[in-house]
């Protein structure tokens, strides 16, 4: 398939016999560690934990009183004033992300230009605006029908990330929205590369973002038996692949990645992170929640996007775990590693960002990808912190409580959501 490309490339899926390469060259962070890049990766290597409690809503009535809450962001710093106040939180941490990263690859589009068509948006989801449905639905209890605000629906829908995002900087090439559960985010990054490869685009802003820490949230996830009730030690509740683990933590926030034709990054001379160069799917076709037995779809996933990215599992240096905190995801996760890498399993490392950060949900894959980025641009791997306790049944190295230096060229991220999504990405460092 050919694309009209306004920057003079030949714009062909294939060149040569090699298909188009898709390269990250900006970063974009709103988390519980911090607003930006720079102080969430910093948190991140200092192994500090970003959750506490709840400070938003009054949590007398709920078993899970702790969360990973996004503190100090100013909408006002992305937005003017009259389109932040008609924008629910999530599409503004959007905004936010996706400036930072297009900062970050000293990147812009020209509006006006013939350019802004070959620049598109792949944005993320879980819930969307469900902060503006709750919100709208205590107004129509108290003050009737005519109280509702004329924008609740474009701020509700979850489209409205990648359409904020385009709208407030004039991106009009591809534009979609993906939602899949917690792995949302890692689709909405490999989308975005295939659209590139398949010649559609130049550059796309990829990610998602999650504002859904709300009282009815925290509320059915507890009726779930899905989120950990450590109330009395917050910063100790999220501990991936540990045996007191009894939970994930519900966190909110946003990660964005700026991807690139290769050719059109350095044609205007970017400054490279990363390739982007796997990317696997598949679903357990199993349960509502729960993973399959053996993690069968998170094998598949793992292999297809090894063979999408054409390596051997050994070439792995590090996977950023979906690892969630949960009984059953971790111990599964673990055994679909050991599966495809073999002995390989125990020479890798492997960590989970969520026992600092929480679990931001439909954000969760973009900002990882982005861990592993960073990861791979410092040689340094984040930990996972909260590793008190042996289970015997996750073996591997997870890198327990202090960050460690090691060299790594490539890192594999795992994304895995309620209904059976699986998302796997593969980013290899760029050493030009």
């Amino acid at each position: 398939m050919r694309a009209r490309s306004s920057y003079g490339l030949n714009s062909f899926a294939v060149r040569n016999g090699e298909r188009r390469r898709v390269v990250v060259t900006g970063l974009g962070m709103v988390t519980p560690l911090g607003n930006d890049v720079a102080s969430t990766w910093d948190g991140l290597v200092s192994g500090r934990s970003g959750i506490g409690p709840i400070t938003t809503f009054d949590t007398s009535a709920l078993e899970t009183k702790i969360a990973g809450e996004v503190r100090g962001f100013d909408p006002l710093a992305y937005q003017d004033r009259k389109d932040a106040r008609r924008t629910d939180r999530f599409a503004q941490f959007a905004i936010a992300v996706a400036k930072q990263a297009m900062a970050d690859a000293s990147f812009s589009a020209d509006r006006q230009s013939e350019a802004a068509g070959a620049v598109g948006v792949m944005w993320s989801s879980g819930v969307g605006g469900i902060q503006t449905v709750v919100e709208n639905v205590h107004v129509l209890a108290d003050r009737g029908n005519a109280r509702i605000s004329p924008f609740m629906v474009p701020m509700m829908i979850i489209d409205m990330g990648a359409g904020a995002v385009a709208m407030q900087f004039g991106l009009k090439g591809p534009n979609l929205a993906v939602a899949s559960a917690c792995a949302s985010s890692a689709n909405a990054i490999g989308e975005a590369g295939d659209i590139i490869r398949r010649g559609m685009a130049d550059v796309m802003v990829a990610g998602g973002s999650e504002a859904g820490l709300i009282d009815i949230a925290i509320a059915a996830f507890n009726q779930a038996h899905a989120l950990s009730r450590r109330n009395d030690a917050p910063q100790k509740a999220s501990r991936p692949f540990d045996k007191l683990r009894d939970g994930f933590v519900f966190s909110e926030g946003g990660g964005a990645l700026l991807l690139e034709e290769l050719q059109h990054a350095q044609g205007r001379g970017a400054r490279i992170y990363a390739e982007l160069v796997g990317y696997g799917l598949t679903a357990d076709a199993y349960h509502i929640t729960a993973p399959a037995e053996h993690g069968e779809g998170a094998v598949r996933a793992m292999r297809m996007a090894l063979a999408d990215a054409r390596i051997s599992p050994q070439e792995v240096d590090y996977i950023n775990a979906h690892g969630t905190s949960t009984p059953a995801n971790d111990g599964i996760e673990t055994e679909a590693i050991k599966t495809v890498f073999g002995k390989h399993a125990y020479e890798l490392s492997v960590s989970s960002t969520k026992s600092m950060i929480g679990h931001t949900l439909g954000a969760a894959g973009a900002i990882e990808a982005a861990v592993c980025v960073l990861t791979m641009r410092d040689g340094c791997l984040p930990p996972t912190i909260n590793q008190e306790v042996r289970d015997p049944a996750c073996d591997l190295d997870y890198v327990p409580n202090t960050a460690r230096k090691r060299d790594v060229k490539v890192t594999l991220s795992n994304s895995m959501g309620f209904g059976g999504h699986n998302a796997v990405l593969i980013l290899r460092r760029w050493d030009a």
